[in-house]
């Protein structure tokens, strides 16, 4: 696809930056994960990555549970107030890894050509 810069994927969605007349769009960023996408700024991305602790810390209560990794029990909160998502812990995990994948690239690249120019 030429419109888009994809920043990073695992097996559960991918984030990516638009692009408009050959130029990326850096402002924003585009997560897609189980037919939902959202369109966030850096600081909701790192919002949501705060959100998803506290909503594992909120559900250790299911450690013992046969079912906690595949239940769709669990709320969890977006950086949107009128979005919250209903997950299983597997999911959970997964658009946490999703999030920090994508910042961890975010900051590597802004470091790699930014201060770390040579």
């Amino acid at each position: 696809m030429k419109d888009i810069e994809q920043i990073y994927h695992n097996n559960f969605g991918v984030a990516f930056y638009w692009k408009k007349e050959n130029k990326t769009i850096l402002d924003k960023v585009q997560l897609v994960f189980r037919e939902t996408g959202f369109y966030l700024s850096i600081s909701e991305l790192n919002q949501f990555c705060d959100l998803i602790e506290d909503s594992l810390i909120e559900n250790t209560c299911c450690k013992a549970c046969e079912m906690r990794n595949s239940c769709h029990k669990f709320l969890l909160k977006t950086p949107l107030s009128q979005v919250d998502l209903a997950v299983s812990m597997k999911e959970i995990k997964s658009i946490k890894d999703l999030i920090e994948g994508t910042l961890f690239r975010i900051d590597l690249d802004e470091y790699v050509y930014g201060p770390g120019l040579n």
